[in-house]
């Protein structure tokens, strides 16, 4: 991607560095502040909104309405948008939901889970044949909102949901309460991995893949580490319906790119994000994302 900018720029130099994913995490709030790159990658909503908020990063308003991007990302722009202005350009995105073994679940004559009923039972005669239901990391936190995520999208729905990210609902509501008292239906049976905190996301895989654990709720990234091996045996399913009566919502962050409030060189910068915004690039970054 970088190249090819640079072909058709040959007069601006592209410097790419490269960090550890979550050390990046705490890294970029630091730049933000004092004297940050050009370009960042972060993420979208909540999370883009966190900087907004701050002043951190640059209005790029302009180039969506010059580039035609309104239209071409129609459906990305409410999560791209704070107070009517957008503050990046997107690139990816993919679903969450729960992976899981469907040799286990073959073997033990286990249906996929429709409700959440259906996946407390399901856990119950995993963890009855000595499996692990859920493997999970959370070395790293993240891993664990994706929990509360789904579970509150699922009592409560998904407006109530974003009210609670955004702070305009406190954890002591009794809507949210409800949440992790549904969440106790998973834990006091034990139903995630043992000493789950000493692994990341990453270091918990193995116990799904040698059998030892039959799901995982996790982004589709996880697809990208099945071996061989491992592939035919992997299934996927929609996180269960908790209360009928509240619509579907899921989990799909998008990943961006962003300018900060003071990036030296922003004429560049918006150069480069105005060419990821193209569609060739995007289809060349997410064929690589793929592989």
């Amino acid at each position: 991607m970088i190249e090819k900018f640079e072909q058709a720029n040959p007069d601006i130099k592209v410097k790419y560095n490269l960090y550890d994913h979550e050390a990046y995490k705490t890294t970029i709030r630091n730049w933000l502040v004092t004297s940050p790159p050009d370009v960042v990658f972060w993420y979208a909503g909540n999370r883009m909104k966190t900087f907004v908020d701050r002043g951190l990063f640059e209005d790029v308003s302009d180039m969506w309405q010059d580039n035609g991007m309104t239209t071409d990302f129609a459906s990305a722009m409410p999560a791209m948008t704070v107070k009517g202005k957008q503050y990046g350009v997107p690139y990816t995105y993919y679903q969450w939901g729960i992976y899981y073994r469907k040799d286990l679940f073959e073997k033990y004559g286990i249906a996929v889970p429709k409700t959440w009923e259906d996946l407390v039972a399901a856990s119950k005669t995993l963890k009855d044949n000595g499996v692990t239901p859920f493997t999970i990391g959370t070395k790293y936190l993240w891993t664990a909102a994706g929990w509360l995520d789904y579970r509150n999208m699922r009592v409560n729905g998904l407006d109530f949901h974003i009210d609670l990210m955004d702070g305009k609902v406190p954890y002591t509501d009794p809507r949210v309460k409800a949440v992790f008292e549904k969440w106790n239906d998973l834990v006091e049976p034990g139903y995630y991995l043992d000493n789950h905190a000493s692994y990341s996301w990453q270091e918990a895989q193995p116990f799904l893949y040698n059998g030892e654990a039959a799901m995982y709720l996790m982004g589709n990234f996880l697809a990208a580490n099945f071996t061989d091996e491992v592939r035919p045996n992997m299934g996927f399913f929609q996180f269960p319906v908790i209360d009928a009566n509240v619509p579907m919502a899921e989990d799909a962050p998008m990943d961006t790119l962003h300018i900060p409030s003071k990036a030296k060189n922003k004429e560049d910068a918006r150069k480069f994000l105005a060419f990821v915004a193209q569609p060739e690039i995007q289809t060349m970054i997410n064929d690589a994302l793929l592989q």
